[in-house]
């Protein structure tokens, strides 16, 4: 795969060391760069049910009749991953089982090197081997792990040339850069991957740029035109000459310095940027509710803060365990007590929505589901940047919710909204905008029929509720061409 690398250069950012920063002026959605992974795998718990080629869920798929271990969507996709697969198959095979996902993508990025040194391309930045391991900076628990995979390393490939030394490196390179691949609908991490010029952006808190993995297309019939899974750098907005390009390694939606703990656990440096240094937005995420301009007190505030982190783990261990009644019950309970006390942008409130939202649309509860929905991405939209891609997924989930819930005006703002912020995020041609794409046209519709006539319309999505047949809603609303299709979406 042929990777155009003239937008971007490395330079030397002083304090954060080696950096990418863009040889010209870039748009909102353009592609900065894009990159094919240097090795990834598949997460163990999913080995069966993601394709180990292009990382897309599905079920049925075909499995490797050698190593009986690796899952592939049909032939194509076997094909095409032979040449990663290949040294992994027979050792898999030789010692009955395969290792754990850190082994198996340490194996691989080792193969590789071996096969083709640590630059594989002329579009590649970077050797491998020359990215940070960050060993001197760990824990001794990390530091213990790492020596039990090198250890299960040497298990699984005994006859490897490659000291204890560089193969520890491997694995802190792998601990410090890999980067989570998520299914296509972007809905759930299902592996892990190396990408040595992505690698090379820099962290903000408050970035210019996002990063989504493209699983590529094997579909067509002549092999000439299929393209491999790559993550693609798109830009948030616009990016002036020769300024630096930055991802946010964590999510935006906690306080200054619980991101400064986290990136210092998982990536080893002290946060200095912006958002940090200046503590941007966390007087929103842990704001009292004012009315009238009064306030709760102080120990009030403090009483339901606590209150809410104990019901979130209560929420999340009944969730864990199936028991979604039993969250619908502590997230009521807990949201009266923080809704006349807490702001709508608290951290702990707008979890506590989530939860809520998600757990009801999935018991079919819509109309309440949609409301906390609701709630949730107003509070979103006053802390996220405005093309965020999870503040983009919120909207479309809560967008989605209210359609189900019959609210057809506000479901498809949302849905709009959504679109708008995907195809800057994910671009056009990403399955979840195409998704969204075909709902906002589907809302459309809907929309056009609620306006005309509210009662034709509300008949026509409860025969579609109760799954009548398609010829009787098109006997109810033949004031409107193509309505007999109209809820098929749904």
């Amino acid at each position: 795969m042929t990777l155009d690398m003239d937008n971007v250069e490395v330079f030397d950012t002083g304090v954060k060391g080696r950096g990418l920063r863009t040889t010209k002026d870039l748009c909102a959605g353009e592609v900065v760069l894009a990159e094919p992974s240097f090795a990834a795998v598949v997460f163990d718990s999913l080995s069966q049910q993601v394709c180990h080629s292009c990382f897309r869920r599905q079920a049925n798929l075909h499995r490797c009749a050698q190593c009986k271990f690796a899952h592939y969507c049909d032939r194509t996709c076997q094909t095409a991953c032979w040449d990663e697969h290949k040294q992994e198959c027979g050792a898999i095979k030789k010692n009955g089982k395969a290792p754990n996902e850190n082994v198996r993508l340490a194996a691989r990025v080792l193969w590789r090197i071996q096969k083709d040194t640590g630059i594989v391309s002329d579009s590649q930045l970077i050797s491998v081997d020359q990215l940070e391991d960050h060993m001197a900076d760990m824990p001794a628990d990390n530091l213990k792990e790492i020596k039990i995979d090198v250890h299960n390393f040497l298990d699984y490939c005994p006859n490897t040339r490659h000291g204890v030394e560089y193969i520890s490196h491997i694995f802190g390179i792998i601990n410090c850069n890999g980067f989570t691949l998520s299914d296509q609908r972007g809905l759930q991490a299902v592996g892990v991957g190396l990408f040595p010029n992505l690698c090379l952006v820099n962290h903000d808190c408050w970035p210019n740029c996002t990063v989504i993995l493209n699983h590529g297309n094997q579909s067509a019939l002549n092999a000439t035109f299929h393209s491999k899974r790559r993550i693609e750098l798109r830009a948030l907005g616009k990016i002036a000459e020769n300024e630096e390009l930055t991802v946010g390694y964590v999510d935006f939606l906690n306080v200054s310095t619980d991101r400064q703990r986290a990136l210092k656990h998982q990536y080893h440096f002290d946060c200095t940027c912006k958002s940090c240094s200046k503590n941007l937005k966390d007087d929103l995420m842990m704001a009292a509710k004012e009315t009238e301009g009064n306030k709760p007190s102080d120990e009030l505030v403090k009483e339901v803060e606590e209150l809410s982190l104990e019901c979130l783990a209560k929420v999340e261990a009944a969730r864990t365990a199936g028991d979604f009644h039993e969250v619908v019950k502590l997230c009521r309970g807990c949201l009266d007590k923080q809704e006349p006390v807490l702001a709508d942008t608290h951290l702990y409130q707008l979890r506590m929505l989530s939860a809520a939202s998600e757990v009801l649309s999935y018991l079919k509860f819509f109309s309440e589901a949609a409301e906390y929905s609701r709630r949730m991405v107003e509070g979103y939209m006053k802390l996220y940047h405005p093309n965020n891609a999870q503040l983009g997924m919120a909207t479309m989930r809560a967008g989605v919710t209210h359609w189900h819930a019959g609210l057809i005006e506000v479901g498809h703002g949302m849905i709009c909204k959504a679109y708008a912020i995907l195809m800057i995020t994910h671009g056009p041609n990403h399955p979840i905008t195409k998704d969204l794409e075909s709902m906002r046209m589907q809302t459309e519709m809907e929309l056009r029929i609620f306006k005309q006539n509210e009662c034709v319309y509300h008949s026509m999505r409860e025969a579609a509720l109760q799954n009548k047949s398609m010829g009787m809603m098109a006997e109810a609303v033949s004031v409107e061409d193509n309505v007999k299709a109209l809820f098929h979406k749904q």
